[in-house]
């Protein structure tokens, strides 16, 4: 079974580590403690929707990227697929929503 918190702290990791940034870096920038920080990242912890914001900060990475990411994992994990563009049957039932509105 994933785990949401282990692939939360692989892909903070991942995005740090591309960066060539070290921990204390990021967990200085984010004003995180440094092994709360290690702690996330090895999930072992939870963190927070405002640490996840000031980490991404920190890391000069959008948190829309990084849970886009997160959710890639967990889905290539549990074996979905999840297209990378709106199907057309949802584009056709917007679009007749839209003109019934107007």
């Amino acid at each position: 079974m994933a785990l949401v918190r282990q692939e939360i702290g692989d892909v903070l990791r991942d995005f740090r580590q591309k960066k060539g940034r070290t921990l204390r870096q990021i967990a200085s920038r984010a004003s995180v403690a440094l092994g709360y920080l290690s702690e996330v990242e090895r999930g072992q912890k939870e963190a927070s929707s405002e640490i996840l914001a000031s980490v991404a900060d920190a890391l000069e990475v959008p948190i829309s990227v990084i849970m886009r990411e997160v959710s890639d994992r967990l889905a290539l994990l549990e074996g979905v697929v999840i297209p990378d563009t709106v199907p057309a049957e949802l584009v056709a039932n917007f679009d007749a929503d839209l003109v019934g509105t107007r």
